[in-house]
């Protein structure tokens, strides 16, 4: 199979390049060749300082298998456990085989607060505004009162409360859980900087202000906005909200994202690979209808590419729309859609799509295990990048040029020769390359954010999430619970159509 849109990719060496990526843009251009010296070159080339470390070392691996097999399940079968709440989440049946245990209150430490740096946490609450937060959340008249009154163990316990609050706003976000629809992505950060630890540490340096820098997301995309805030005029209140809005939501993220990770801003209908805060490669991408279809927002890893894909087709349209008698009566029909089936002992019909240009997930499909069945993947319905609203799938990501994306991941994610990754996209088998070095993977929902341009754009609120966060912010602020995730129902969207 020829490698789609393959003069984009020559067009592009120079984007690789600029940012030290030698061996990738010479992996690109193997990729039309395959020429069998050049592409060891690539293997032995390739910069070892680019990937976040692997989560095992375990050599790269492809795997294919047989035409009639359905491709191997991206969903752990056995409930996975929230880490936040330890909440096990539904498995592959939608059903939860431990009792619920409910979040609690975080509890803040109390620390002991000289007046200077008690002073100090009272000037940053004032002007806590600059990063999109509320002065008056903090209790700043309050705190003012404790100060004139001198140290005392009352002062020790406001001061170490309010900024308690201010360290998980900053690093966690604002919004409660209740308001962030459809939020699913496991924020790390106060695992890795636990407040105990952010709070010790500012007053035995005595740089309470410092918190504000260790503590705000890295991306470039934050500080756009931030700046955005600092010239909109107070009376523009409609979009001073919604820059607030957009970044906290940053702030529900990990602080630092990663040296090279995916992100797909689902209201831009774009997916970008970004190496450490550039973006290198864009690609158009057309994401879930809204309603019960809709994309939902995760954080993932990447742990595999899968060429020439198989689809297993979902019960609800083998039975619920008679798919699986219409392959079983219609064999002619059922070879040339690409489709097998066979009946089990119980009288289950199971469909199971073959590799080819046909195949629902396109060449390419990229696993993310996560209980929603999401991920990114090719199709054969290319016309739909050419719209500008491209909300069609039913929750899964379709991405352009995804044979192109998957060899780019196989080469830096399992050093696999450029060669190798093409002969194998154009094979026409089934074939899964396991991931060696990992990529996490963001699928957010920004309504002001910078494009892929660069440039700080308000986007449609396509799935009407807006509204619950901006709503949060008219309202006196929650204490914070152990909860990390939606607790909404958890919808399996494996479905490609």
């Amino acid at each position: 199979m020829v490698l789609e849109n393959i003069g984009q990719v020559s067009k592009n060496m120079t984007s690789f390049k600029r940012f030290g990526f030698t061996a990738l843009s010479t992996a690109m251009a193997v990729s039309l060749t395959a020429q069998p010296v050049l592409a060891q070159r690539i293997k032995t080339e390739m910069p070892e300082d680019i990937l976040p470390k692997p989560a095992a070392a375990k050599p790269a691996t492809a795997t294919t298998a047989p035409a009639t097999s359905p491709a191997p399940a991206t969903i752990p079968m056995q409930s996975p456990v929230n880490p936040a709440s330890q909440q096990p989440l539904p498995g592959a049946n939608g059903t939860v085989s431990e009792p619920v245990v409910q979040p609690i209150f975080l509890a803040e430490p109390v620390m002991s607060w000289s007046l200077a740096d008690a002073k100090a946490l009272l000037s940053t609450i004032e002007y806590i505004g600059k990063e999109g937060l509320l002065p008056a959340d903090y209790q700043p008249a309050a705190l003012k009162a404790a100060i004139a009154g001198g140290e005392s163990d009352a002062l020790d316990a406001l001061a170490s409360k309010v900024f308690a609050w201010l360290i998980e706003d900053l690093r966690d976000g604002r919004t409660p859980m209740e308001a962030r629809v459809q939020w699913f992505a496991v924020d790390p950060d106060q695992d890795d900087m636990p407040t105990a630890q952010i709070m010790a540490q500012a007053l035995s340096d005595h740089d309470v202000p410092g918190v504000v820098d260790k503590l705000a997301p890295t991306v470039p995309d934050y500080a756009a906005l931030k700046a955005e805030l600092a010239v909109t005029p107070m009376a523009n209140k409609a979009k001073r909200a919604l820059i607030l809005a957009n970044m906290d939501r940053w702030r529900w993220l990990a602080r630092d994202l990663g040296d090279v990770y995916l992100l797909t801003n689902v209201p831009e209908f774009q997916l970008r690979l970004t190496v450490r805060n550039k973006i290198i490669r864009t690609y158009r991408t057309v994401v879930g209808k809204p309603g019960r279809t809709a994309t939902p927002q995760l954080a993932e890893t990447v742990t595999a590419v899968v060429f020439n894909p198989t689809w297993t087709v979902p019960q609800s349209i083998v039975q619920g729309e008679g798919l699986g008698q219409k392959v079983l009566n219609n064999p002619r029909w059922a070879k040339a859609a690409g489709y097998k089936a066979t009946k089990g002992a119980d009288g289950t019909i199971y469909v199971v799509q073959q590799p080819g240009p046909t195949n629902s997930l396109g060449l390419m499909k990229i696993d993310m295990p996560n209980p929603h069945a999401i991920y990114l993947h090719d199709t054969p319905a290319k016309q739909y990048f050419d719209e500008d609203v491209r909300a069609f799938s039913h929750g899964c990501i379709r991405t352009e040029r995804a044979v192109e994306l998957g060899m780019t991941m196989a080469i830096l994610g399992a050093k696999m020769p450029a060669a190798e990754a093409a002969d194998i996209s154009r094979s026409g088998e089934y074939t899964k390359v396991e991931m060696t070095r990992t990529f996490p993977v963001y699928l957010t929902y920004f309504t002001i954010a910078r494009s892929i341009d660069g440039e700080l754009k308000q986007f449609n609120d396509i799935y009407g999430r807006d509204k619950p966060v901006l709503d949060s912010f008219t309202q006196p602020r929650q204490l914070k619970t152990t909860q990390r995730t939606s607790d909404e129902e958890i919808i399996e969207l494996d479905n490609p159509l």
